[in-house]
């Protein structure tokens, strides 16, 4: 999906589209690594100096209810964010880079069914996660 796609759904939102929130977006449409707001914050910066802080805050709230980006979980907790996947995708991080990967993975059926029968829960819905080391941190060992 292109940048103007994301800023016309901002817009559709009843968003101004100021210079700020440009920025912010074109950052989170071109990422490959799941960013927490203060990244977001400072690779925008570099586009429009005077974006604040809430703005980025504010931005990233609009852009992940709109479906367009999705939180990542780490250890740290759930303020990363990353462009969300198209579809039903999975997400695969580097444990030393923070690269992301989205991947299609829709063979999990019967692993629901053995885990809702074992437990006595119909599984509704599910999120996937997977941590590793990339190519290049890999080859850098």
């Amino acid at each position: 999906m292109s940048l103007d796609s994301w800023l016309t759904q901002l817009q559709s939102t009843g968003c101004r589209i100021t210079a700020a929130r440009r920025a912010v977006t074109e950052v989170m449409q071109s990422t490959e690594r799941a960013l927490t707001p203060v990244e977001v914050y400072d690779a925008a910066r570099k586009r429009d100096p005077r974006l604040g802080l809430v703005t980025v805050y504010r931005t990233l709230e609009k852009l992940e209810s709109l479906g367009l980006i999705q939180r990542v979980h780490h250890e740290q907790g759930c303020q990363a964010f990353l462009r969300a996947g198209e579809g039903h995708q999975h997400l695969l991080l580097c444990e030393r880079c923070g690269r992301a990967v989205l991947f299609d993975g829709d063979d999990l059926e019967a692993l629901f069914a053995r885990v809702g029968e074992q437990t006595g829960f119909e599984i509704k819905s599910h999120w996937l996660q997977l941590y590793g080391l990339c190519q290049d941190c890999r080859t850098d060992l």
